[in-house]
């Protein structure tokens, strides 16, 4: 909510006689038994012997890495001085500024929120001084603890960088605008409601444990008002094959003609594919399609413990080299272009390496949207990846075979917690009230599990190890070089992405042995890929080589109004505009087996 949406009311405290004593008394009491249905549901997986060893790794993991910043500056007496003043500065300066308000002076605030954090919009927090002063040591406190992960001197990089998040983390946990006497707003809505507000919210928290079997499961949209292939995947299609890890969809053409080579979409397995098929205005597939494309789809396999051996290999043939033979069958052309998209772009790369050293042109071109080859810049997900923490996803993976779906979920909402995870519990769980339907968030929460072996394998080659742009990966008995590779490239960024960092993605534009376009579009992760010509959010930038770095290459790129999807398009199209007629799903050797968006994606975690 804006301020100019806000009415005078809304700032008012509760008018006299508003409290209602026997309501609230009520209302505290029913607040107690959720809050005890609420722990039994955290508690019952726990007292089964599940969940035992997770958050104590992860909290030892915290303490002993923000340990180490401490130890920096306690070890020595001259820091330890420095460290404390700099904290006592700022709480100085705050309450003599606060004293001059109270006084009814002209003063300026010491610290302000950044033009992007949303938590202190509301009025009351800089026109009511008791708030306004809350908030801005809140603001010094977080500010200066995360400069001291920053000064912090003899930390490495990985630790430093550890730090650095879960202090960011802490801070964004005990923002007082996640607490009901230290939020205005909340505050105010609490007295007004007989604490009501916090009775309903205590109710879906209770939902949201059990729903997630003992771990919390925030909400982030209206799930009842979804449901994929009734109101989102509505492309039309058939699934013509399938196997263990697979199943292929081809959509049905919209257009008398079409482009003579067809398009396969490589998506990650993280999760679902229809996040390219939300709606039909917002669906990349029903544009290409649109533009007359063959359109194929890899729907991965939501899978379960019996799948926990399929590696990356596996990976790599039973699902994009024998999605290439499927194609071949169903239009009888032998090449393709290939699409894939954030890890699905990974498993892409390293089957063009692979099948550059077995001679196999089956593909013509190569799109990379969002897609890390090289992970050194690989972001804060770098933070959950070191040997002693793959170790442990590693023993819980053998456990039961896979990653938890709400495992990657969780690690993801976490690297924009202020966006994604606090937001939610206000609002869901402290003003009590169900989120909006939102299909992107839907999609976000329909997350998948991960095998053990194929996971594995990604995190220690990939981030760990970075061997996929070293040269030093090897699959089925073939070392990847990138550098064999020598079909064109298209390498798309997003500014924003905070999964595949621009700076990341463009470092992979050159290992390939091909020439590559790099293209960096507006936003992040998703909303900058699912950027619908028909109603375009954000611009693009193109420009020339990447030898440099992003930076520089940004100085002298072109920007562009609209949306990338029509200059791939134009870049597609350079490689052939032979037209043939249209292709119908089950038309050639392979008999359709059911519709689109066929039965994998419809499985939950």
């Amino acid at each position: 909510m804006d301020r100019k949406d806000m009415d005078q009311n809304d700032l008012d405290p509760p008018a006299p006689g508003a409290i209602d004593a026997d309501q609230l008394a009520k209302n505290i009491a029913q607040l107690i038994e959720q809050g005890g249905k609420a722990m039994a549901a955290y508690l019952k997986p726990r007292e089964a012997g599940e969940n035992r060893d997770d958050m104590v790794g992860e909290i030892t993991d915290v303490v002993k890495t923000l340990g180490q910043v401490a130890e920096y500056w306690m070890s020595d007496p001259k820091r330890t001085l420095e460290a404390q003043s700099s904290l006592m500065k700022g709480y100085m300066e705050l309450w003599a500024q606060t004293m001059r308000r109270l006084s009814g002076e002209e003063s300026t605030p010491i610290a302000t929120p950044g033009d992007k954090d949303k938590r202190f919009i509301h009025p009351d927090w800089s026109a009511n001084p008791f708030f306004d002063t809350m908030k801005q040591a809140y603001l010094i406190t977080a500010n200066w603890a995360e400069r001291m992960v920053r000064d912090a001197e003899s930390l490495n990089d990985h630790t430093k960088h550890k730090a650095d998040f879960y202090v960011r983390q802490l801070a964004g946990a005990i923002s007082p605008s996640n607490f009901v006497l230290t939020n205005p707003e909340l505050f105010r809505e609490t007295l007004s409601s007989n604490a009501d507000n916090l009775v309903r919210g205590m109710k879906m928290l209770t939902e949201d444990i059990e729903a997630g079997g003992g771990e919390l499961k925030i909400r982030q949209s209206d799930a009842s008002k979804f449901e994929v292939g009734k109101n989102l995947a509505l492309s039309p299609g058939k699934v013509i094959y399938e196997n263990d890890l697979i199943q292929l969809i081809q959509y049905a053409p919209a257009t008398e003609t079409v482009f003579s080579i067809p398009v396969l979409i490589v998506p990650p397995w993280i999760n679902k594919f229809y996040v390219l098929d939300l709606t039909p205005e917002k669906s990349l597939i029903k544009w290409m399609v649109d533009q007359g494309l063959t359109v194929f789809v890899i729907s991965w396999v939501n899978p379960d413990g019996r799948l926990a051996e399929k590696s990356f290999e596996d990976y790599m043939r039973d699902g994009i080299l024998s999605a290439l033979d499927r194609i071949e069958d169903a239009t009888g052309e032998q090449r393709t272009h290939a699409v894939g998209y954030c890890v699905g772009g990974t498993l892409l790369a390293t089957t063009l390496g692979y099948m550059a050293a077995k001679a196999d042109d089956r593909i013509k071109s190569g799109t990379l949207l969002t897609t890390q080859i090289d992970f050194t810049h690989a972001g804060d997900l770098k933070v959950f990846v070191d040997e002693d923490q793959i170790a442990g996803i590693e023993r819980r993976m053998k456990e039961i075979g896979y990653l938890d779906a709400g495992k990657m979920a969780t690690a993801f909402n976490m690297l924009r917690a202020n966006d994604l995870v606090w937001p939610y519990v206000v609002n869901n769980y402290l003003r009590g009230r169900s989120p909006f339907p939102f299909d992107l968030l839907y999609w976000n929460s329909d997350s998948t599990r991960l095998p053990a072996a194929n996971h594995s394998f990604y995190l220690r080659n990939c981030y760990l190890e970075n061997k996929l742009s070293k040269g030093l990966m090897t699959i089925g008995n073939v070392r990847i070089d990138l550098g064999k590779v020598n079909i064109p490239i298209y390498n798309l960024a997003t500014r924003e992405d905070h999964i595949a960092p621009a700076k990341s993605v463009f470092l992979g534009s050159r290992f390939f042995g091909a020439p590559v376009k790099f293209v960096l579009a507006g936003s992040g992760h998703i909303a900058g890929v699912i950027n619908s010509p028909l109603k375009p959010k954000y611009g693009y930038w193109t420009g020339g080589e990447t030898n440099g770095d992003l930076e520089s290459w940004l100085t002298e790129a072109e920007q562009h109004k609209g949306s990338w999807w029509t200059d791939w398009l134009g870049w597609v199209k350079t490689m052939g505009e032979e037209r043939v007629a249209a292709r119908a799903p089950g038309a050639g050797k392979l008999k359709p087996i059911e519709d689109a968006p066929g039965r994998y994606v419809k499985v939950r975690a």
